[in-house]
């Protein structure tokens, strides 16, 4: 992979990672149709360090906010109750399910899950899930009345987009939107919440590729982790008003129409049924 390779999916990452489409399908995809193939999962994981980065600065007051409070209220100085120091503790909470799922099947994540009809699979049963919820969502509850086991859902959601295709965003939005909260506020408790889970997985597949003496493309993967984190800045920015007034409809239709057309792709032998097949 060259730096201009690694610049164009670090473009594909900061435009797919928030929006509710699946960036870890898109890199498969996209990554194999232009000729570098799957970058993989330890790719995905540090250039998602980038978008995460974005995250933080757009969210920066109340990030800071959040775990003020938190550290507070560990001395007593803030009541446990408070709110801000609740999300502390429902993120921690939240968390946990990726983290456990995560390590317990790290092999399947990275060979047998990325095939392209697992990818193609994914995305559509998952754009009903989305189009479902956001359809039939009472959309009335705000961060303020997030519980503790509506926190752990939270959490099991987002440990699907372990799986490519299902997305990160779509699955936590998803059920924010099917336990009744409104549209900002399930998509800005999924962004908080990726926070920790991408931040430790990066770091790990970092750890884990230098340990095992792995060939790693730094400068691909660095300047992909930069262009992700500029056009993912934008990116939030974009959805954080979009979904304000408009519903994720269009989102719901262009999952459906890419599971048809990677389905096509895989028939026609463009793209491998599974990981690591090949035609020749």
């Amino acid at each position: 992979m060259g730096v201009l390779e690694g610049a164009f999916l670090g473009l594909v990452q900061g435009l797919t990672e928030f929006l509710p489409i699946s960036s870890s399908g898109h890199l498969a995809i996209v990554g194999t149709l232009v000729g570098t193939q799957d970058p993989g999962a330890a790719f995905t994981a540090i250039s998602q360090l980038g978008t995460e980065a974005a995250v933080v600065l757009y969210f920066r007051q109340d990030i800071a906010r959040i775990i003020s409070r938190w550290v507070l209220s560990l001395t007593g100085r803030v009541p446990r109750a408070d709110p801000d120091a609740r999300m502390g503790w429902l993120v921690i909470l939240g968390t946990i399910p990726i983290g456990v799922l995560g390590l317990l099947f790290q092999d399947a994540i990275e060979t047998t899950l990325r095939g392209f009809v697992v990818i193609a699979t994914t995305l559509w049963v998952f754009a009903l899930v989305l189009g479902a919820a956001d359809r039939f969502g009472r959309k009335q509850r705000t961060l303020d009345r997030l519980t503790w086991k509506h926190g752990v859902l939270f959490g099991l959601a987002q440990s699907m987009a372990l799986i490519p295709g299902v997305s990160r965003s779509g699955g936590t939005i998803s059920m924010g939107l099917l336990l009744g909260y409104t549209r900002e506020a399930a998509a800005r408790y999924s962004f908080l919440l990726a926070i920790p889970a991408v931040v430790l997985s990066g770091f790990y597949q970092l750890y884990d590729e230098v340990s095992t003496g792995a060939a790693i493309a730094w400068a691909p993967t660095a300047v992909a982790t930069v262009v992700a984190f500029a056009v993912g800045y934008v990116v939030i920015a974009w959805l954080m008003r979009f979904i304000t007034t408009h519903s994720y409809t269009v989102f719901v239709v262009y999952r459906i129409a890419l599971a048809a057309v990677v389905y096509g792709l895989v028939l026609t032998q463009v793209l491998p049924a599974w990981h690591g097949t090949s035609f020749g």
